[in-house]
């Protein structure tokens, strides 16, 4: 159903290859979130990391050396050092790790490591180049190992030197664990699926997602749109939505995938009533409204009691569920309710579920049914590009099997 699945279901991956007595590369994503004080408040993708990493140690591996970046900084950015994370990293390995500061102009521990040493590269976009996909950077890491292993699904959907460059260089690459699990994952969602499926999608813009939806309309039975975006459409339909964050731009796309969806056979629920606030940060006014009564001055930040009856229905009589983006301003509890409904009734179903984005990966965990999910991505925008059909580039260079 969709050759991207197909083809990078076709990588080899770290068992196809013999990694004893090698020097081993790991772009892996340790990109989590910290507190001011640089405590680690999720570890969730260090731990992702562990399967791929054990491997290398217990198949013998001659040097592990790790990659990862951390917030976008421009520069050397103290806050985003690798340092506020090494010693949760050495913990949650139950190994010794050493922190190179500049690979490239001080590699001498890396050449003078004794089999088995481990090692962890400072904050790989603090190296100029790195995100433009700068060759000379991807030849200084190609040359710290003999076999590269990518698994930062997070980052595949960005062609950097980190990711993509260092392919050119080295001879042997394929992909780890983790991103074979996450393309697995979404080939079962989305390759041969059990019907029918349920796409569940919100957050704030419609623009953010047309892609995913004029991909997607053919491929599912249902679609169930919440979170702002639902405002777009049904001001495309007519509905005045008052101070509600809409898409004006987009009114035209919006009414196109709905006579798309229509001519497809595919059936599209939207919000039937809303919560609606005077102010979304200092609210003093919180009603529930039909949806074509959204009073002036007031903006839509959830979705109703009656719809999230109407989803949870549509959701229920769904074998496979994709879900991307909230119901509503999730992050503020008053308006989490939604949301938080919502994702009980994907976790209380004997559907396959998987949950794409940070967002909504988040919404599922605070809602207390992350265990409940069948797979949550660690990748938002790649699970997003994923969706929409592309090919991620980390995925294109890795050798592929035979």
């Amino acid at each position: 159903m969709l050759s991207n699945i197909e083809a990078m279901q076709n990588v080899k991956s770290l068992k196809d290859v013999d990694v004893k007595d090698k020097r081993v590369l790991i772009r892996i994503d340790f990109n989590v979130p910290m507190d001011k004080q640089h405590n680690i408040t999720d570890d969730n993708r260090i731990k992702e990391a562990l399967h791929t990493i054990n491997y290398c140690i217990d198949h013998n591996a001659k040097q592990i050396v790790l990659v990862t970046h951390l917030g976008k900084p421009k520069g050397y950015d103290e806050n985003l050092s690798l340092k506020h994370i090494i010693k949760r990293v050495e913990r949650v390995l139950d190994k010794n790790i050493t922190l190179i500061d500049d690979f490239i102009e001080d590699n001498s521990a890396i050449k003078s490591s004794k089999d088995g040493d481990i090692f962890l590269l400072e904050n790989i976009r603090f190296f100029e180049g790195e995100t433009s996909n700068d060759e000379s950077l991807a030849k200084e890491l190609a040359q710290l190992c003999d076999i590269f292993v990518n698994d930062a699904f997070g980052t595949s959907h960005r062609a950097h030197s980190s990711t993509v460059g260092i392919t050119k260089f080295v001879d042997t690459k394929v992909a780890g664990f983790l991103l074979k699990r996450e393309i697995d994952a979404f080939a079962k969602a989305l390759y041969n699926p059990v019907k029918p499926i349920c796409l569940v999608v919100g957050g704030a813009k419609v623009s953010s997602k047309i892609t995913l939806l004029n991909n997607i309309i053919q491929k599912v039975d249902k679609i169930v749109i919440g979170g702002a975006m639902s405002n777009t459409f049904l001001k495309s339909m007519g509905y005045d939505m008052k101070a509600s964050l809409v898409e004006d731009d987009y009114l035209t796309e919006a009414q196109q995938i709905l006579q798309n969806a229509k001519k497809n056979n595919v059936n599209v629920y939207l919000p039937v009533d809303v919560v609606i606030t005077d102010n979304i940060d200092h609210p003093i006014d919180i009603k529930i409204v039909p949806s074509q009564d959204v009073l002036e001055g007031f903006s839509a930040v959830d979705i109703g009691p009656a719809t999230v009856k109407l989803f949870e229905e549509a959701i229920g009589l769904s074998n496979t569920i994709v879900w991307n983006g909230p119901m509503g301003i999730f992050e503020i509890d008053r308006f989490s309710k939604g949301t938080f409904r919502i994702a009980h009734a994907i976790a209380d179903t004997y559907a396959y579920s998987i949950v794409g984005g940070g967002d909504t990966a988040n919404a599922a965990d605070k809602a207390g049914e992350k265990e409940n999910i069948s797979f949550i991505s660690t990748g938002g925008g790649a699970s997003l590009e994923l969706l929409e059909g592309k090919i991620l580039p980390g995925f294109e260079n890795l050798d592929k099997i035979s």
